[in-house]
């Protein structure tokens, strides 16, 4: 691999490490508006405990959010999926109903949920 694509491909891994929603780090997150902000907008999908079983049922599934799958992922790229939303799934972007502040949150708590 030459030189240049050497750096495209660290300038691409770099994007997908660097958060794009700066701010506090997950010990300073709400966990109590974290868990209001889920209740209301993810429980339905996600189910009482992350796992994918909410009363909405979608084909294919929404993720099991306390899979080894979705929690061996960085902080930033979960972050980055709340705000900006999952191609081809139905998981939208959040960036227009949220502040980026309760993005956090919700993350900060569904990280709690038992495994």
């Amino acid at each position: 691999m030459d030189f240049r694509m050497q750096m495209i491909v660290v300038a691409v891994i770099g994007w997908w490490l660097v958060p794009v929603i700066p701010g506090h780090a997950a010990g300073e997150a709400n966990l109590s508006r974290g868990k209001q902000v889920y209740e209301k907008y993810c429980l339905a999908c996600h189910g009482p405990q992350g796992r994918g079983d909410g009363a909405t049922q979608f084909d294919p599934p929404v993720a099991d959010l306390t899979s080894s799958e979705v929690l061996m992922k960085p902080d930033s790229r979960l972050l980055r999926s709340i705000h900006d939303g999952r191609t081809n799934t139905v998981m939208d972007a959040w960036k227009t109903t949220l502040s980026d502040e309760a993005i956090r949150d919700v993350l900060a708590y569904i990280l709690t949920f038992p495994r």
